[in-house]
């Protein structure tokens, strides 16, 4: 990708190759032509009710998820069609996460109604439901694929175990202070959790085999004095993401041992930040927020280098692909 800045890392492509997206409490998901800022496509989904909660990209860039108040809709990425290919419906609440397995296959989804299910794309009704037993705030796929992570209101991390379909490990780092995000590294090595007072708690992960803990604690540190909305590690394993009440986006650089030191913060947004998503080479971060608008950072400077405009209400959630497809 040859840079058009002098000086800066090549930003991401502004071609097909790149799919960006945002959803917002206005009803409508926007595709932007990245570099540009232009927005390319709108789906407004006409007398349709709920807002936009979450959005996930299939690995080959064919599908888009979006969790819609109660169900998730399929849509193809190339169709100029704002009617979904297929509907998920089955949670009784908001669906609050939606994830992809990492050939396509099913993709597994988060509720406030305290469940967790797993759809195969080839059939409409829920192929696995975990019960979670509290409201779901975020659900993640590990690496391996056979597990998932999920966090919740009761200040739960739990891992299911999609082999024997039980939940094998519990973890209660704050008491009941609800956790609010969870992410994976690439490499399976760490997980990262926030919680809704702006704290992060940090394990390795050991291979079930190794006579360690599955999960060894870390470090735990104070990311934001505010509430935290999503957290996410870089794909490099080079950094973590923190979004905020407090408007901010705070950037943390993570040592080989995992020792996090805060490294800058991105500011520019008026309002609540919501989601965050990194490009491949972890050398960009977009961000969604309720100022309604999103915007492309530079990771190096923690600058903001593109903004996209166009959306009515607060920008809740966003995707980003610009891997292989």
């Amino acid at each position: 990708m040859p840079a058009t800045i002098p000086g800066r890392v090549a930003p991401p492509r502004h071609d097909m190759s790149v799919v960006l997206v945002t959803g917002s409490y206005d009803h409508e998901i926007r595709f932007w032509e990245a570099w540009s800022g232009i927005c390319s496509r709108t789906l407004t989904r006409t007398g349709e009710s709920g807002q936009v909660n979450r959005l996930a990209i299939s690995p080959d860039k064919r599908l888009l998820a979006a969790a819609i108040h109660k169900k998730v809709n399929i849509y193809e990425i190339n169709s100029t069609s704002s009617d979904p290919v297929a509907t998920f419906e089955g949670h009784t609440m908001n669906v609050t996460s939606v994830s992809f397995h990492s050939e396509g296959k099913w993709l597994v989804t988060g509720s406030e109604d305290g469940t967790i299910r797993i759809w195969d794309l080839r059939n409409t009704h829920p192929h696995r439901t975990y019960d979670n037993g509290s409201p779901v705030n975020d659900v993640c796929i590990h690496p391996n694929q056979g597990e998932l992570i999920s966090c919740d209101q009761a200040g739960s991390i739990k891992q299911w175990d999609l082999t024997d379909n039980i939940c094998s490990h519990e973890l209660t780092p704050a008491g009941d202070v609800p956790i609010r995000s969870v992410t994976i590294a690439s490499d399976g090595s760490c997980l990262v959790a926030g919680n809704n007072k702006g704290q992060c708690y940090v394990w390795r992960m050991n291979d079930e085999n190794s006579g360690l803990p599955r999960f060894q604690a870390v470090t735990r540190f104070q990311a934001h004095n505010k509430y935290l909305t999503r957290c996410l590690l870089s794909p490099d394993v080079r950094y973590l993401a923190t979004c905020s009440a407090d408007t901010t986006v705070k950037i943390w650089a993570i040592s080989p041992n995992f020792e996090f030191r805060h490294d800058k913060v991105l500011v520019g947004h008026q309002r609540w930040v919501w989601d965050c998503a990194f490009s491949a080479d972890s050398a960009y971060v977009v961000t969604a927020s309720s100022d309604h608008t999103a915007r492309l950072w530079e990771m190096a400077s923690g600058e903001t280098v593109r903004q996209y405009n166009g959306h009515h209400k607060a920008a809740v959630c966003c995707a980003l692909h610009d891997g292989a497809g």
